[in-house]
């Protein structure tokens, strides 16, 4: 008995076999692509590939115009890209050179500041010259208050009455002063502790921080007392930088010590004066330096 071996195709196909296979068309869809469909339609037609070029005469001629369309866009383009290049870069360096010039420029000037601040201190030693001239100086700015300053001296307070306020009758002669009540300290009663202070040798003197000069005033706006055009509050603060007679001398002067003890024992103003090791001055508000020239006579021309 003899057994015939099965051919490699019907090993194949009994392999690959399926209980499945009625369902041929559903198969068909799953396991073949829809990329043969569009082969053989393109076999059909001819065009299979061919790169779909217009072979009519118009078709070529629409397809021409199209790319030379592209290409004069595309050249136009790039011809005023190559021609704005210049102008940005023509202006960027303007600007450039615009700033290193105004460099430049503030360079020469912060030179010029130097050398005329150079100049201004080589004038300044030169007028002070020696050592008496720079006392001179000191002692002029400690005149007029262009400087600070501190020292040893006399604190001078001065204060209404407690009872300041009840003179109805105004039967004081001190009612007559533009003040409501005769318990008040006037601007009157400051002045002569002041100057009793300058006559006791004081060298500096401040109201309530308002450092006075030559050109201070004391006066009175209604029931206020001013000094430099500044009201001030109560109570008054005298300071006065000076050497260690001070107190004593003012203490013994006729409109210092001894008129405010006259207006404590009439009115009942209070005051205190003390001494002070050590006293801090501010400079005074000195304005602009103002000068007069004579007025031109006909005939001449001011310079």
């Amino acid at each position: 008995m003899s057994t015939t071996a099965p051919r490699p195709e019907e090993r194949a196909d009994a392999r690959y076999a399926r209980p499945d296979a009625s369902m041929s068309l559903l198969t068909d869809v799953i396991e073949h692509s829809l990329d043969d469909g569009y082969a053989d339609e393109a076999r059909r037609t001819g065009h299979y590939g061919s790169s779909r070029l217009p072979r009519t005469l118009k078709g070529r001629l629409v397809l021409g115009l199209g790319l030379a369309m592209v290409a004069t866009i595309l050249t136009i383009g790039a011809d005023q890209v190559r021609q704005s290049a210049p102008v940005a870069a023509k202006q960027r360096q303007a600007l450039i050179d615009r700033i290193d010039q105004s460099t430049s420029t503030a360079d020469g000037l912060q030179q010029q500041v130097t050398q005329l601040q150079a100049q201004l201190d080589q004038a300044r030693a030169s007028a002070v010259g020696t050592q008496g001239s720079d006392t001179q100086l000191s002692t002029l700015q400690l005149v007029v208050g262009e400087t600070p300053v501190s020292g040893p001296g006399v604190q001078v307070t001065v204060d209404d009455a407690a009872s300041a306020g009840t003179d109805l009758n105004n039967a004081s002669p001190r009612a007559g002063a533009g003040f409501g009540d005769t318990g008040r300290v006037r601007d009157s009663d400051l002045q002569l502790v002041v100057n009793a202070l300058w006559q006791s040798g004081a060298e500096a003197i401040a109201i309530n921080g308002e450092r006075l000069t030559t050109l201070s005033a004391i006066r009175a706006a209604g029931d206020a007392i001013l000094v430099n055009d500044h009201p001030l509050t109560l109570p008054y603060s005298v300071q006065a930088i000076g050497g260690p007679g001070l107190q004593q001398s003012f203490q013994n002067n006729a409109y210092g010590g001894l008129y405010l003890a006259q207006l404590k024992q009439n009115y009942q103003i209070r005051y205190d004066v003390s001494a002070q090791g050590s006293l801090s001055l501010p400079a005074a508000s000195v304005g602009p330096l103002l000068n007069a020239h004579p007025s031109p006579s006909e005939g001449t021309k001011r310079p």
